[in-house]
């Protein structure tokens, strides 16, 4: 396990179209993401079975889990619980950080 990561460690993978991922560290228990948005793109509604919080380092988002809606700013925060379905838009560019556990082996 890696105890001290540079950002230039960070390898970007575009996911979708204005939507990009950087695994900023992880071990079996714990993952951090960076996940970058371009206005309008979309984190695509889906579940899984990990625990996941989500905070918003920049940007505007409309975040939908499990069909509540709300507007998130930077500095707000969300908890997309196990299975449930959630989805971001994004309506200003930005960055959200996620974090899961245990962590996602599907992103290596």
């Amino acid at each position: 396990m890696k105890t001290h990561i540079k950002s230039s460690d960070f390898k970007t993978k575009e996911m979708f179209p204005g939507v990009t991922r950087q695994i900023i560290g992880h071990d079996s228990n714990l993952m951090l993401v960076k996940v970058s948005f371009t206005k309008g793109s979309i984190g695509y509604k889906h579940q899984h079975a990990h625990q996941q919080v989500s905070y918003i380092l920049s940007g505007k988002f409309e975040v939908n889990i499990a069909g509540n809606i709300e507007i998130l700013h930077a500095g707000d925060a969300f908890i997309a619980p196990t299975n449930a379905d959630h989805e971001v838009k994004c309506l200003e560019d930005g960055i959200i950080i996620d974090s899961f556990s245990p962590m996602r082996e599907d992103f290596l």
